[in-house]
Order: structure tokens, then C-alpha cells, then sequence
């Protein structure tokens, strides 16, 4: 459980980037709420439904807005201003999963589809007003340019096409479509 506790919240963090969120705020602010909320969902329902306890996706998110804080400080010790790096705003989105979770009697396709719906209409909302206090993000951005690391730890350029013509990611492409069929195949001969 602590491992994919662990993970899922990295996993939330870097969707997104939220970094890059406050870097190039209205560019990324589109993909940021799909792949935020997405995440929050599953990971808070998987937690949710595993414990059956109405109030467990407001702790996920909290749990997760406190390993967001830590980074936030850590991005600080390495030179950017303190309201630059923005932290999202998971908690109230996830009290709305919990509040129809409970509402409706921990029914939980309701509270897949109903609260998976709240927490999309809702994110967005939540941090467009997070994102309207960053500090002039593009002026911010030239400012401090991202590679605020030292070279050896400097991301590379990625080699965009290069991956996508080789047998390799043909093969893990194919190999994760045919895996379903293949698998629901062998239950069926087995039974």
C-alpha cells in the first residue's frame, strides 16, 4: 500500500508538470487539468474503494499536496522565487469525490462517474484561481530559466521520431493491444 501510495502521488506531481504549469501557465493549462484530474481520480478511488471509507480521497489529496509543498521547497533551494512554483489545488476536488461517495449510499459507479465528473468541472476551476496569483509566470519564466542544474543533470533534447519508427516501440505497441485479447483467450481455455 505504501508503495503505491508513494508512486501515485509522483506519478500526480509530474502529470502535467506543474513546474511547467507556472512556466507556461495558459499553453499547458488544458493538458494540466485533463491529466490532474485523471490522476486524482484514480488514484483517490482506488483508495476509496479499497477502504470503503468516505473521507480517504481528501487525505490522498492532502498527502499529496504535502509532497508537493516539499518539492515546491526544493525548487526554491535551487533559486526560483517562492510563488513561482505553483502547488495544485487537489483538496477541494477530492471532498466533492468523498461528498458523493457518501451521498450516494458508497455506490461506487456513482462515485466514478458523478464524482469523477465533479472533480473534472471542478479542478480546472480550482487552479485557474491558483494560477491568477502566480506572479507574471511568462516574465517569471525568462527570468529563471528552468536549467537551474548543474549540466551532468540538465535533461536532454528528446529524439522525436526516432523511437516511434523503431521495431522496439512497434513491438511494445502491439505487444500492449494484443496483451487483453490474449490474456482474456488463455482464462477462457483454462476454464
Amino acid at each position: 500500500i505504501v508503495v503505491v501510495a508513494v508512486n501515485s502521488t509522483l506519478l500526480t506531481i509530474n502529470a502535467g508538470d506543474y513546474i511547467f504549469y507556472s512556466d507556461w501557465a495558459w499553453t499547458s493549462f488544458v493538458v494540466f487539468s485533463i491529466s490532474q484530474s485523471t490522476m486524482l481520480v484514480v488514484g483517490a478511488i482506488y483508495y476509496m474503494l479499497f477502504t470503503g471509507v468516505p473521507g480517504t480521497a481528501t487525505y490522498y489529496a492532502t498527502i499529496m499536496t504535502i509532497y508537493t509543498w516539499v518539492a515546491k521547497g526544493a525548487w526554491f533551494a535551487l533559486g526560483y522565487p517562492y510563488d513561482f512554483v505553483v502547488t495544485p489545488v487537489w483538496i477541494p476536488s477530492a471532498m466533492l469525490l468523498d461528498l458523493t461517495y457518501w451521498a450516494t449510499r458508497r455506490n461506487k459507479h456513482a462515485a466514478i462517474i458523478i464524482g469523477g465528473t465533479l472533480v473534472g468541472l471542478s479542478l480546472p476551476i480550482f487552479n485557474m484561481i491558483n494560477l491568477l496569483l502566480v506572479r507574471d509566470p511568462l516574465e517569471m519564466a525568462f527570468k529563471y530559466p528552468r536549467p537551474t542544474l548543474p549540466p551532468y543533470m540538465t535533461p536532454m533534447e528528446p529524439q522525436v521520431g526516432k523511437f516511434y519508427n523503431s521495431p522496439v516501440a512497434l513491438g511494445s505497441g502491439a505487444g500492449a493491444v494484443l496483451s487483453a485479447p490474449i490474456a482474456a483467450l488463455g482464462a477462457k481455455l483454462n476454464t
